[in-house]
């Protein structure tokens, strides 16, 4: 029940517009083109999926379907059953901006690192800010990933060779809608130049899919040693930020362990839960919009909080609906304890 059809449509508008799938999109009239063709192309249906019952196989995906409406911006999930192969998903092969769950794709890289003795988790490296300390790897990696620090991130992607050293291995992985192209300080600086909910900016950005495959793979040793999968696992579990997101959706016995993202306009969580029964589903989730305007959003305090609050709710409703309805697919009766992520 792989939903494929509006990536393929989406990758056919940017050939129209002569634009390569995978490049950036720059200028302001590339970026309105390229917006204007969702419609021309897809109509209503990049942004506010309407009709349930020709578009989605399954109950829970048409459920989904209707959590993620995005008729005030647009929302990308893609949910996978590691135990079954049951996959969810609701513009998946759209791009989203990763903000901030671009972090796990850092990590992993570093982590290989590790495996192939290029570095090693005690390894320092600077802050790069004025009078910045020294930390260790093992800091850095789970300061990145369970408090998202950005200097700590930057500290990472210099140390593995930056964006274009982290894109050559998630290609390496098979993952190719990925793409990062700015370091997080830049990032930031940059950000609110493009509305994400109605922009396609390729730069930084990923599916939702690709992310769910990325976390998948991690989960399941593809790529990492069992010690260096129980760093990143382990750093996803003591996760802080965003309280209000997946986590305020799953039980404490689901074992979440994610990463969220936050940007102008736009919020992300990304991460693995467990069903009763013991099954791991990787899930990703993007959600932008959800107020009338960016300018809007910019003009008042309170109505950012309050699209902010909007978007994280999205995302927790969304979460609440994958997980009973993964649940209720294969759920025997049994309770299953937090997952070991010890190596």
């Amino acid at each position: 029940m792989r939903i494929t059809t509006l990536g393929r449509l989406l990758a056919a508008g940017a050939l129209a517009l002569g634009l390569p799938a995978q490049a950036q999109t720059t200028g302001q009239t590339a970026r309105t083109a390229y917006s204007a063709q969702f419609d021309q192309i897809l109509g209503t249906e990049v942004r506010a999926p309407q009709d349930f019952r020709a578009t989605y196989d399954t109950g829970l995906e048409r459920t989904v379907a209707q959590l993620a409406d995005g008729s005030r911006g647009r929302i990308g999930v893609y949910a996978l059953d590691l135990t079954t192969g049951q996959e969810v998903g609701v513009l998946a092969d759209q791009r989203f901006p990763m903000a901030s769950t671009s972090k796990v794709a850092i990590a992993a890289v570093y982590l290989a690192g590790v495996d192939a003795g290029k570095w090693t988790l005690t390894s320092e490296w600077r802050l790069p800010r004025p009078g910045g300390a020294y930390l260790s790897a093992q800091q850095h990696i789970d300061l990145m990933i369970s408090k998202s620090c950005n200097a700590c991130t930057d500290a990472m992607l210099n140390a593995v060779g930056g964006p274009a050293a982290v894109n050559a291995w998630m290609r390496q992985a098979g993952i190719t809608e990925f793409q990062l192209n700015r370091d997080i300080a830049t990032l930031i600086r940059e950000d609110g130049r493009i509305d994400p909910a109605s922009s396609v900016d390729l730069r930084d950005s990923a599916t939702p899919r690709a992310m769910g495959q990325l976390l998948a793979g991690i989960y399941q040793g593809k790529w990492l040693s069992p010690s260096s999968r129980a760093v990143i696992m382990n750093a996803m579990r003591a996760t802080t930020t965003g309280k209000k997101r997946m986590r305020s959706a799953l039980p404490v016995s689901a074992g979440l362990a994610h990463k969220t993202g936050t940007l102008s306009r736009t919020a992300s969580d990304i991460g693995i839960f467990h069903t009763p029964d013991g099954r791991a589903v990787a899930v990703a989730i993007y959600v932008t919009g959800q107020s009338s305007s960016m300018a809007a959003e910019n003009g008042s305090r309170g109505l950012k909080l309050q699209a902010r609050q909007m978007r994280d709710a999205r995302i927790s409703t969304i979460a609440g609906a994958l997980y009973r309805g993964f649940a209720s697919q294969g759920d025997d009766g049994r309770v299953w304890a937090d997952a070991d992520y010890g190596g």
